[in-house]
Parts: structure tokens; sequence; C-alpha cells
């Protein structure tokens, strides 16, 4: 094993970081925006809309995510209605055709998991904010979502983690991110163990670098959940206060509750007669 070659290829692939984490983030970003409602629709009790949104995900889970970037790549180009769009000028070109098999595949995934956390949300909390006038909306905005991303942070760590390691196959279709610089980089050196090697090293470090940041995420909402229950705990103590102190005053005030002062009566020794 060549050391000096592993250094150099890590150097050379490098390169194709900036174009990996582009393809990852656009394509992350975009199944965040379409997930979300695709995930409601998911887990409405409408059957029309839930299994329409259940045969667009089973179809983008259950088949490979190389065979749908081929049928993106090289089977549009073939449609004549495709060729003669407006959307020719984008889908001709391999970024864009990456980009749009990584988001659908990401969104199938993603939204099955933001589903399992809005249904994990606890029907009361739901029933509390009906109870106070919040409208649809709100009540997604405010409290359903919030609560079912929380839940589910984990699985979508997973799945960016994921989607890391899939943005590899953008090199099937003539991309030189991170492996298709050692594709390249390999039939030139015909070294294929140390430059996959640190192509590897290279991947490790990106994953690496996203399950640090989750992880300080989900701490982050632990300890402001924490802190959430006990100022409720500490609230309601007060309350139950309150409400004692109120029943006290109805019968006999306490005036070491109340703060007043206390006023003793005279004392009478006797044989001696009180001052009037």
């Amino acid at each position: 094993m060549d050391i000096d070659l592993i250094i150099e290829s890590i150097s050379v692939l490098a390169r194709g970081v900036f174009l990996t984490l582009s393809l990852t983030l656009l394509s992350l970003v975009i199944s965040f925006i379409l997930s979300v409602p695709l995930s409601l629709l998911r887990a409405s009790p409408n059957r029309a809309f839930a299994g329409s949104v259940l045969a667009y995900t089973y179809v983008f889970r259950g088949t490979p995510l190389l065979v749908q970037l081929f049928l993106v790549y090289y089977g549009l180009s073939q449609l004549a209605v495709v060729r003669q769009s407006i959307l020719w000028p984008l889908l001709r070109e391999p970024f864009w055709c990456a980009l749009a098999t990584f988001s659908l595949n990401s969104t199938a995934y993603t939204t099955e998991v933001f589903r399992a956390g809005i249904l994990a949300v606890p029907r009361g909390i739901v029933e509390a904010a009906q109870a106070l006038g919040l409208s649809r909306l709100m009540q997604i905005r405010l409290i359903t979502f919030p609560l079912a991303f929380r839940a589910v942070l984990p699985s979508y760590a997973n799945e960016v983690i994921g989607m890391v390691k899939a943005s590899s196959l953008a090199s099937t279709v003539t991309l030189l991110e991170i492996t298709g610089l050692a594709r390249r980089m390999v039939s030139e050196t015909f070294a294929p163990y140390e430059v996959f090697l640190a192509a590897g090293i290279l991947y490790l470090l990106l994953n690496f670098i996203v399950s640090a940041f989750f992880r300080m995420l989900e701490i982050h909402f632990a300890q402001s959940s924490t802190g959430n229950s006990k100022n409720a705990a500490a609230g309601s103590i007060t309350s139950r206060l309150r409400h004692l102190r109120r029943a006290m005053g109805d019968g006999q005030a306490n005036p070491y509750e109340t703060g007043q002062p206390t006023i003793h009566p005279p004392v009478i020794k006797k044989g001696k007669s009180a001052n009037v």
C-alpha cells in the first residue's frame, strides 16, 4: 500500500467535495419541502390522498436508485415530448437529472419518516389545540410538525447520511464528484486500492460531520424539552399553592402565610391590674 499515493489521492478527490455537497444539500432541501405536505396527506384519513402518496413512496422506495437515475438520464431523452418541452435544457444536463432523481427518491423516504412522527403525536395534545381554537394550519406549524420532527430526528439523520453516500451514484452519469474523480484517477494510476480508500476516507469524514451535527441537535432538543417540563412542573405547583392560599383566605387567614404582622394580646399578671 502506497501511503504517499493515498495522501495525494485525498488532495485530488477533495475537489469533488463541493459537487457532492451541492447535490446532497439541494436534494435534501427539495425533499424536505416536498415531504412535509406529502406526509400530512399520507397521514390523513382521506383514503384517496393517502393512497396516492403511498403509491408514489412505494414505487420510489421499492426500486433501486441507480435504476431511477438511468431512467431519468437515459430514458427521458428518448421521449419526443420531453425533448420538445421547456424542461429539455435542464433534463439534458447530468447534474439536473441527478438532482431530480435524488430529490424524488429522498422525498419518498422522508415522507414515510415524517408520517410516522405525525402519527406518534399524542391525540390529547391535538385535541387541546383544537379546544384552544387554533386553526388546522396553526396546529401543524406550532404543535404537530415540531413534535413529529423531534420524534423522528434519528431516522431523518440516517436518511441524510444515506443521501451523502448515494450521491456517489452521480458518477455513473458522467458527473465528477468524489467517486467520479476516483474512477478517472484509477484509470490514470492503475491503483484502485489506494484511490478508493482515499475516497472512502472523504465520505467517512463527511458522514462524521453530519452525525455530529444531528447529535448536537438531539442534545439541544433534549435540553429544551427538559427545561420546558421543569417550568411546567413549577407552574403547576405554583398554581396549586395559589388555590390553597385562596381556600385558606375564605376561612381563617394564616398571618404567617399572608405576611401580616402578628398582634399578641396583653398579658395580665396576677395581683396587678392592667393599665387602661
